[in-house]
């Protein structure tokens, strides 16, 4: 699979946030869960301070590395004002850094949970920090999304 190394500012993401763990399909129906409350309870329109339409998906508070607990926050990289839209929200820094950055195509969960499944097979420098996913919502369909995924390294 192939990807860039890339060097990012920090981006300060505003979401919903539930800790789960790659283990009997849990992170899989908890992230899928969070997404649905995300989108149903309207916090994408609501994020006003949003810097654009991209949905953020943010891995983060690993305990070790992808095989132990970790926070996983669904929701929008912000302009750093403070202003939160509801109480239930969580603000996050995704440090500045170095990523190993993939592009992927495809149905927006499949496409990802295989790609997810060839990361984890490779032998990266991972820092555990803060991996995310950004979805550029460049197509109405949910078979042909544009998903960037961002894996901190050393």
């Amino acid at each position: 699979m192939k990807y860039e190394i890339v060097n990012l500012e920090s981006k300060t993401v505003q979401g919903l946030t539930k800790k789960t763990i790659n283990e009997n399909g849990q992170a899989a129906n908890d992230i899928g869960t969070l997404w649905q409350q995300y989108i149903t309870g309207g916090y994408p329109v609501q994020m006003t301070n949003a810097k654009n339409e991209k949905a953020i998906g943010l891995y983060m508070n690993y305990e070790s590395d992808y095989t132990k607990p970790y926070t996983f926050m669904c929701g929008k990289e912000i302009v750093d004002d403070g202003k939160k839209v509801s109480e239930d929200v969580t603000n996050f820094i995704i440090p500045a850094g170095k990523y190993a950055k993939f592009t992927i195509k495809g149905h927006m969960q499949q496409a990802v949970a295989e790609a997810w499944a060839q990361i984890w097979k490779m032998n990266l420098n991972r820092t555990y920090v803060a991996d995310f996913e950004e979805y550029h919502n460049n197509s109405q369909d949910i078979n042909n999304q544009t998903i960037d995924i961002y894996i901190g390294i050393r």
